[in-house]
């Protein structure tokens, strides 16, 4: 397995785990009342920076566990990293049209703010499973 097919599995567990903990601490707290009452700003902060150094960390293992895995990438390296960040990316587009048409309807800001999430989640989920598949099926020939 590659250092960038490592680094893809890592993506994927990291954002799977981190929003499923979000989702599981958001839908504790609602007792009853609404869902959009639910306080969830500091949850989604503490989820998402927990994300981001739990990725690094582990990376950081990765790394220390076999250092001397080469880090060269190789034409198939790029082609794959490029195929998972554009399938990616259109998730991130899909979250930043969903927001604006939800400020335009003054939906709350949970809303908003929770489509915008998932769509990031979405994004690295779907653009680290595409880099998986790839390295293991290849990249397709357009």
């Amino acid at each position: 397995m590659t250092h960038e097919e490592k680094r893809a599995w890592i993506m994927l567990v990291v954002s799977v785990v981190a929003y499923a903990s979000y989702a599981v601490v958001v839908l504790g707290r609602v007792d009853g009342g609404p869902l959009s009452a639910v306080p969830y700003a500091g949850a989604l902060l503490w989820t998402v920076g927990g994300a981001i150094v739990a990725n690094i960390a582990a990376e950081i293992a990765m790394g220390i566990a076999n250092p001397r895995a080469s880090r060269v990438k190789d034409v198939r390296d790029k082609e794959i990293g490029r195929l998972g960040e554009h399938v990616g990316q259109s998730f991130v587009v899909i979250g930043a049209v969903s927001a604006m048409l939800m400020a335009l309807a003054e939906w709350d800001w949970f809303w908003i703010a929770n489509v915008v999430y998932l769509c990031f989640v979405l994004s690295a989920v779907v653009g680290a499973l595409t880099k998986v598949i790839a390295y293991r099926k290849g990249v397709p020939q357009w």
